[in-house]
């Protein structure tokens, strides 16, 4: 796959304390999934209704494909109704209330730094802020830190935001998550380590000073993942030589990769993970988000792990 490097200037000119991943321009796109479609829900049954809100993504997300596999996910467990809406462009509190839990999936750019970008009306960023203060709950999801970096309360919501020239992604593949706090409803009974699969892992996000963030798991970044038999083209590797690595902010570091906080009267849930259709449906994914979208809609969690993330009994 040919790719066209579009930051070789600013790359050099950079310094090697702030050096983090080049953008690059390519002809990658996800490829077609074919899954099982969630059907409708009795209206009869008392589950918890949940919105994703998405419609837009960049290039290398399959969003549809994630769509339909987290609502199928969810309605498994019989703990939600899941409805998806494209066009959140005009959103009002009065569609949001319908809802015990918002899911974001939902990218602003279709490259991580472009400078255009579709951003929702006024009225939809207030009145999703009016409604996770008045007590609705939020899941912002794997694309919801990689925009909104320029908007304070945005950025305040979510907890934190990745920032080009200091956050990067370390190379896309398989690494572990570890459950650094397992007191919280969420992670309660679980493995301390978790699994992820072909995913990226978030490094140097940069927080809101006023989120008051609680860190349930984090993932290290080891320098070894960018040895260049590991990695793609997509790491050129005179970003990634032995000196640059050696000056990088965050290296051989461990980083938050899911937290909880709070907005008002509103519970947060922040999930980095889930790129794709096929990296979500590992035990340690499916139980950290439905846990984590439960909890954000009811202050409490029911739903039992799934069997490999489940801690082993003494």
């Amino acid at each position: 796959m040919r790719i066209l490097i579009v930051a070789a200037a600013i790359l050099a000119a950079l310094p090697h304390s702030v050096l983090a991943q080049p953008i690059v321009e390519s002809t990658y796109r996800p490829p077609e999934t074919v899954q099982r479609v969630a059907v409708l829900v009795d209206p009869k049954e008392d589950r918890l209704q949940v919105l994703i809100i998405s419609g837009q993504n960049s290039y290398e997300h399959d969003w549809t494909g994630v769509n339909n596999r987290l609502r199928t996910q969810l309605q498994d467990t019989g703990r939600f109704d899941v409805r998806i809406t494209e066009d959140f462009d005009q959103g009002s509190l009065a569609m949001l209330k319908d809802y015990d839990v918002v899911i974001l999936n939902y990218s602003s750019r279709w490259n991580y730094a472009d400078a255009e970008q579709h951003l929702w009306s006024p009225q939809a960023f207030q009145a999703l802020y009016d409604y996770v203060a008045q007590g609705g709950g939020l899941v912002a999801y794997h694309s919801s830190f990689t925009w909104g970096r320029e908007i304070p309360e945005y950025k305040r919501l979510v907890g934190a935001t990745m920032m080009p020239g200091v956050s990067r992604r370390a190379p896309p593949d398989a690494f572990q998550i570890e459950l650094v706090d397992r007191e919280h409803p969420i992670t309660q009974g679980l493995r301390r380590y978790q699994w992820s699969f072909m995913e990226d892992m978030y490094t140097n996000m940069v927080f809101h000073p006023d989120a008051k963030v609680r860190v349930l798991a984090t993932a290290f970044e080891d320098e070894s993942f960018y040895d260049r038999d590991k990695i793609s083209e997509k790491y050129p590797a005179q970003a990634y030589s032995p000196e640059r690595l050696a000056q990088m902010d965050g290296i051989n570091e461990s980083h938050p990769q899911v937290w909880v906080q709070s907005y008002g009267e509103g519970r947060v849930f922040s999930i980095t993970l889930g790129h794709g259709p096929d990296t979500i449906q590992y035990d340690g994914f499916k139980t950290l988000f439905a846990r984590g979208s439960e909890w954000a809609g009811t202050g409490e969690v029911t739903i039992p792990p799934y069997d490999k993330a489940a801690a082993v009994e003494p």
